[in-house]
């Protein structure tokens, strides 16, 4: 007789004190080489309050690829650009967004002080590419007309080591993923995930492989022939509907999901097995990060983040 399958693991320990819902967190390198969460959580207590959105709802945070900046997407149409050097945590720049929609930015390093960063744009199925800091616009994509994909819900801005183009996955109202060539303003490829919302999709670039999550039962396993041609691989069921985002770890073994039914579900992204089902929240969670140390953080509407040390990377 099979042994039972151990427990699910406890979190290993709780933040607290958010005094809203938590929609968004990310990972990045604190000091001595600890990890830091934002927004500012590091020793289990918050080291600062940042506040450029005017108490609205922060949906997007990222640090830059170069320099101690941070971006963050909020619901009152701003995208803040922050500089943390030093202990500072001015906005020292920020850029009107043209549409509040759901979409969450993406953000893709062109040089040591150049990048390019993909936010809903004026038309509700557009996505607006601008060059930061310049805020020069790159590209508008807006689907063919007669399209009827509905709004973009996630975004990835992805380039190739091999190629000198920068390409953006994006997830639509209507359940299909598209594949964008930013300079040419083409769709390079498009499939039909799922039969619902996209709320969140993860690349793995190493692989060209990657996953979604929407508002059914189901996760999507698709992969990227050539760089160019989605190609969908396979689904995988779930007990319940409703994921709000998905993340791979760093070393590309292990994936989470945030659900709507309160818990975080882990799998071995190689071959889909689940791993845990991790039950704390007592709320959606909203959304999961991992560090490069293989930590995971979980943040939820019960205004409470949960941090898990699970599988460690090896």
């Amino acid at each position: 007789m099979a042994a039972p399958a151990p427990p699910p693991p406890d979190p290993q320990f709780v933040l607290r004190g958010a005094h809203s819902a938590v929609h968004a967190l990310h990972f990045c390198d604190g000091a001595e080489g600890r990890p830091l969460l934002l927004s500012g959580l590091q020793t289990r207590r918050p080291l600062t309050t940042l506040d450029g959105h005017g108490g609205q709802c922060v949906t997007w945070l990222h640090t830059l690829p170069r320099g101690p900046q941070l971006l963050s997407q909020g619901r009152d149409l701003q995208l803040c650009v922050w500089d943390l050097a030093e202990g500072r945590n001015a906005v020292v720049d920020a850029v009107r967004l043209e549409n509040m929609g759901f979409c969450r930015a993406s953000v893709l390093g062109e040089g040591p002080q150049r990048w390019m960063v993909a936010v809903p744009g004026r038309g509700n199925d557009e996505v607006q590419v601008l060059e930061l800091p310049s805020k020069t616009s790159v590209s508008c994509l807006k689907p063919e007309a007669g399209a009827r994909l509905g709004m973009p819900m996630c975004l990835q801005l992805w380039q190739a080591k091999s190629s000198s183009r920068p390409l953006l996955l994006a997830g639509y109202e209507d359940g299909s993923l598209a594949l964008w060539d930013v300079s040419t303003r083409k769709v390079c490829s498009r499939v039909a995930c799922h039969s619902e919302p996209i709320m969140g999709l993860a690349l793995d670039p190493r692989r060209a492989r990657g996953v979604s999550g929407s508002a059914e039962k189901a996760l999507a396993v698709w992969s990227l022939e050539g760089q160019q041609a989605l190609q969908v691989r396979g689904t995988h069921e779930l007990t319940n509907p409703g994921i709000a985002d998905v993340k791979i770890r760093p070393d590309s073994k292990i994936l989470a999901t945030a659900g709507w039914d309160h818990r975080v579900r882990v799998f071995q992204w190689r071959t889909m097995r689940p791993l845990a089902v991790l039950a704390f929240h007592s709320a959606t969670v909203h959304c999961v990060a991992f560090d490069t140390a293989g930590l995971l953080a979980a943040g939820s509407g019960d205004q409470r983040i949960s941090i898990w040390s699970i599988y460690p990377p090896t």
